[in-house]
């Protein structure tokens, strides 16, 4: 059996398991990133599909300046380093963390003294530091974007303040091909700093090391610099999504942008929307690496990961079978179980749900599953807000698995869920993000959940007794004996208003065990 082969039979449960998603041993887990710019450490709530970030802080060090000109870490970044390290072992501590790793890239790799700087860690915070190679670099980025997106197909580039590393995602796999490069943030700046054609420079450093055999229609964007450069172009653009993973625009537009950024002052960049003063100074950088490897490697789009090397690293830790959970069920059903009611409904909803529309693919078999796992996380707030709340709040949860096309189905759905209006104002941008045909699966689907909550109360036993049969002109459900309020005015509201959407005209309720009909309603 061929590679190919073997990934289409690979079991890709996307069942929910509220006791999983319940579960109290969970102990947050700590990594520390000491990268050529900065130090990082951030704290999620497990070591698991999908962690929650619970903190996260980073210090500017920037190990990486004069690496160059010296081949040493500079006195000032190491001292700040150690430090830095010292108080994120403090914090940790502090959060009851289990475990906590840390590695080092680029600076520490190259540097003369970076063994010394990790000896110090050592002897001073207790920890010890992994440093990485460029291909292991390249590797945990890479494994980062396969743990944040749904079955990738493209290649990496995560641009950090050392070095650039490029590698493929090939659905769950590292492809073979990788490179790294000297192109950080920080050498580029001074590239850019120095007299002569920077252009050029870069150019002719990517024709002589970058084959374009790794090129692929899609290329991810990951590190801090190319973050801020989707922020800035989501603030310029008025974005419909305010989040930066899954953010995917065109390649020729990604240039178009970095080049209108190339062209203006320091003060100017400094002002930009959604690029901190932190950033500022190697913004351009970024905007010139991203403009010089799009030009050479020429996909058609890019897509923006908020995953990077850390989340790779955690991916790598886990075992197969939990690698193979899809990413987005299990951040839904994290975040939506324990604030659920009965949080055992959400299972029994995507059984109810299942025969609404054929589903072709997996791909929207998930965003169903993920959806029923949300549908009761707005049960707390005034009826006057849930739909316009819930609709927020999931536009903009720290989900991952999912573009923003995905992202915005699952808000119109759940909006639809607490019987909020489609043409609510506020809607027009995650709509104008669905095709016509994903806008009526959508309110279907939120119709349905709606329907379901009212039918039953919430109550899984009741549900399960019941089920929807759609044709291509009527709507039953039929209800058993433990369902007996079929004939109330809110659940056939309710059964009208999931009619409407599916523009079926005839509407019947009748009791499974005679086949009775309790209600008719034809259009």
């Amino acid at each position: 059996m061929d590679a190919d082969s073997e990934m289409q039979t690979v079991h890709r449960p996307l069942e929910l398991d509220p006791k999983r998603a319940g579960r109290l041993e969970r102990t947050p887990y700590g990594i520390i990133d000491i990268g050529s710019n900065s130090v990082r450490l951030v704290v999620y709530d497990q070591l698991g599909r999908a962690p929650l970030p619970r903190f996260n802080e980073k210090s500017l060090c920037r190990l990486g300046d004069g690496l160059a000109e010296t081949g040493l870490i500079a006195a000032d970044g190491y001292r700040r380093t150690v430090e830095a390290v010292r108080r994120f072992r403090a914090i940790a501590d502090a959060m009851g963390v289990s475990r906590l790793d840390a590695t080092a890239t680029e600076a520490v790799r190259r540097a003369a003294n970076g063994r010394k700087l990790v000896e110090a860690i050592r002897e001073e915070a207790g920890i010890e530091v992994r440093i990485l190679s460029g291909a292991e670099e390249a590797r945990f980025a890479t494994l980062g974007v396969i743990s944040g997106f749904f079955r990738p197909d493209g290649v990496v580039g995560d641009m950090g303040g050392g070095s650039l590393e490029i590698a493929e995602a090939l659905d769950d796999r590292v492809g073979e091909a990788w490179v790294s490069l000297p192109l950080g943030a920080l050498p580029v700046e001074s590239i850019l700093q120095d007299r002569g054609n920077a252009k050029k420079r870069i150019d002719a450093i990517l024709k002589e090391s970058l084959p374009v055999s790794l090129a692929r229609h899609t290329f991810f964007a990951v590190g801090g610099g190319w973050r801020t450069f989707a922020k800035a172009h989501m603030l310029a653009n008025d974005a419909p999504v305010p989040v930066v993973h899954g953010y995917r625009i065109a390649a020729a537009d990604a240039r178009f942008f970095a080049k209108s950024v190339l062209r203006l002052s320091p003060a100017k960049i400094e002002a930009l929307p959604g690029v901190s003063r932190r950033r500022a100074r190697t913004f351009p950088a970024a905007a010139m690496m991203l403009d010089r490897v799009l030009k050479h490697l020429a996909p058609k789009h890019v897509v923006f990961s908020a995953l990077g090397l850390r989340e790779g690293w955690i991916y790598s830790q886990l075992e197969t079978d939990e690698r193979y959970l899809d990413p987005l069920v299990e951040g839904a059903q994290l975040i939506g179980l324990p604030a659920a009611r009965v949080p055992d409904f959400a299972t029994a909803l995507v059984a109810w749900t299942a025969g609404l529309e054929k589903e072709r693919t997996p791909a929207e078999m998930r965003l169903r599953v993920a959806i029923c796992a949300l549908s009761d996380i707005g049960w707390r707030d005034h009826p006057d807000i849930r739909a316009e709340e819930s609709y927020r709040r999931v536009l903009q949860f720290p989900f991952i698995g999912l573009d923003h096309s995905e992202r915005a189905f699952l808000a119109v759905a759940i909006h639809a869920r607490y019987a909020g209006r489609l043409d609510a104002a506020y809607l027009s941008g995650a709509l104008g993000l669905l095709s016509p045909p994903e806008r009526r699966r959508a309110e279907i689907l939120g119709r349905a959940i709606l329907l379901g909550y009212r039918l039953s109360g919430g109550t899984p036993s009741v549900l399960v007794n019941s089920r929807l049969l759609v044709g291509p002109k009527r709507l039953r459900l039929e209800v058993g004996q433990a369902a007996r309020v079929p004939d109330s005015e809110a659940v056939a509201e309710r059964l009208s208003l999931l009619a409407a959407a599916m523009k079926v005209k005839s509407i019947e309720i009748t009791q499974i065990e005679t086949g009775h009909s309790l209600l008719k309603i034809r259009g």
